[in-house]
């Protein structure tokens, strides 16, 4: 199986996130990445729909032969990765688990801040998972759903991203969070101004430990790629977007890629 390359979904441009970090620990491997952009954004959609869009997007990727599928959406992971995971023959991972993980052992005053899409808040996914592993830790969600557009537009510094991360984070200065999980694969992108809004909190990036996950559990198949690297975009509506804004995303040419119906 070591040949064989990971598949990676979101339902839009955020999943290069963590497909730049699977990249960095794992330079090896080949990647097949599909975004769903013909039906972005999941975060505003009934879990109904959510359900249907990911089975769609996890079978078009499991037919292509990979060895791993990585939801590389916050709003899939909350809402259907478990069904997802029936339906896998391969290991699939998603993306609050390893989130929760890290925030865990990261916050020292059990007081930890979520911030997400709407549909991932009220999912209250990352609270049930901090929770499962310690039940006395205070989670605080807050959904941000401007964040998206601003990373999308290009506006991830100066006043404009400044002045609305302070009028959505304002509101964890009281909560007393010494950690907070960014919990959509679209915000690392606005680390800094959530730093310098935030202070002294840890921030949680998911697309990191989701790509760190990935890495342990080939290593504990024995399916690590000892050669590779290939790079496979396929998406759902123009190209031509994706590739102005992903390059931003992973910081390097992106060039194979297809538009395909699901």
């Amino acid at each position: 199986m070591s040949n064989e390359p990971i598949g990676i979904f979101d339902s839009g441009i955020g999943g290069l996130t963590v497909v730049k970090e699977v990249r960095r620990l794992l330079p090896s491997e080949n990647i097949i990445y599909l975004g769903d952009t013909a039906r972005v954004p999941y975060g505003i959609r009934s879990a109904e729909t959510v359900t249907k869009y990911s089975f769609e997007c996890a079978e078009f990727l499991i037919k292509k032969g990979i060895k791993l599928l990585v939801v590389a959406c916050n709003t899939v992971s909350a809402v259907s990765l478990y069904e997802i995971k029936k339906i896998a023959s391969i290991p699939a991972v998603g993306v609050i688990e390893p989130g929760a993980n890290a925030a865990v052992g990261s916050t020292r005053n059990k007081k930890i801040g979520v911030i997400g899409t709407e549909t991932t808040i009220k999912s209250s996914a990352y609270k049930k998972a901090i929770n499962i592993l310690d039940s006395d830790i205070e989670v605080f969600g807050l959904p941000c759903p401007l964040f998206v557009p601003l990373v999308e537009e290009g506006l991830i510094e100066g006043d404009i991203a400044r002045l609305i991360a302070k009028q959505y984070l304002g509101t964890f200065r009281d909560s007393k969070a010494d950690t907070l999980v960014l919990g959509c694969t679209h915000y690392p992108l606005l680390k800094d101004v959530i730093q310098e809004v935030m202070g002294n909190v840890k921030l949680i990036d998911s697309a990191t430990e989701t790509a760190k996950v990935v890495r342990d559990i080939l290593k504990g198949q024995e399916s690590m790629n000892k050669e590779g690297g290939r790079l496979k975009f396929y998406v759902t509506d123009s190209p031509e977007r994706f590739v102005a804004v992903g390059e931003r995303f992973l910081q390097s040419r992106i060039e194979d890629i297809e538009r395909i119906s699901l």
